[in-house]
């Protein structure tokens, strides 16, 4: 019987973990809100998919049985079978609590509810529900059809059973897991780029050295294969300010501070590739 997986929002990293999931033979429904959004979502994997195929990553009944797999929704009720439950929606906590608290009283038993936060520490997410042991964190990485990792995260009250089903799951989308056992904010990779972008921010910010020439020093000293304000550029600058700013809401450690200077790339728009500016111009 075909596994079933519920992914809970469409936009880039949910569409990427449908998709992924889909190729790998899971029955994947994918909600979220707006129909415009599923559609967003949906014609994104169906292009990712061309661009496979036109690379013989893959053929042409391949990429159309994997679609075919994808059914959209707007029901949150779409979840009552599914095995696995993979949340993709906002950073923001209440954001979250909202959509766990639903999903705990509409799924079976024996499902997973997993989160792909990349900041919000797991155990407060599962005590929005009332049963935290099956909740586990499954963070994702952009673009998820080209990137291997998968940070596993174990809440305090998630079971060694449910980290395993989250395991598997992962790794049946051909993800290679780490685990962080205990879920502080920004877990392992979070709090490791944040810290680096922050200082690379303050290092751009007070003139010490471009933006192209930091990112330059890290690829070529430390074997980068992407600098850090190249990697905000990427992820987004909004998003990392985000994140860094969740990691020292929860830590007041100076280092995760947010510089001011993103803040005001922030305020005016300048978010990196998705807005054309950002540390560079693209």
């Amino acid at each position: 019987m075909a596994r079933k997986l519920a992914v809970i929002g469409a936009g880039l990293m949910g569409s990427g973990i449908a998709q992924v999931s889909a190729r790998a033979g899971w029955d994947v429904v994918l909600r979220d809100v707006t129909d415009a959004a599923l559609t967003r979502g949906t014609d994104g994997i169906r292009s990712s998919y061309d661009r496979f195929v036109a690379k013989g990553g893959m053929t042409e009944d391949e990429a159309a049985a994997a679609l075919d797999r994808i059914t959209t929704t707007t029901d949150l009720e779409a979840v009552a079978d599914a095995d696995v439950v993979v949340e993709a929606v906002f950073e923001k906590l209440e954001v979250k609590h909202e959509i766990f608290r639903a999903l705990d009283k509409l799924v079976k038993d024996e499902a997973v509810l997993a989160s792909n936060t990349s900041a919000i520490p797991i155990t407060k997410i599962a005590a929005a529900t009332e049963s935290p042991e099956r909740v586990v964190g499954t963070h994702f990485f952009s673009p998820v059809p080209m990137m291997r990792l998968c940070e596993l995260v174990r809440g305090y009250k998630t079971t060694d059973e449910t980290l395993a089903a989250a395991r598997e799951f992962a790794e049946s989308t051909g993800k290679t897991c780490v685990v962080v056992n205990r879920d502080v904010a920004g877990f392992v990779t979070t709090r490791l780029i944040s810290a680096l972008v922050v200082e690379a921010a303050k290092l751009h910010e007070s003139g010490v050295a471009t933006a192209e020439d930091i990112d330059l020093a890290c690829k070529l000293g430390f074997g980068h294969a992407m600098g850090p304000l190249a990697t905000a550029d990427l992820t987004g600058v909004d998003i990392l300010l985000h994140a860094t700013g969740n990691i020292y809401a929860e830590t007041q450690d100076e280092k995760f501070a947010p510089p001011e200077s993103m803040r005001r790339m922030v305020d005016a728009g300048d978010i990196g590739r998705k807005s054309g500016q950002g540390f560079y111009r693209h």
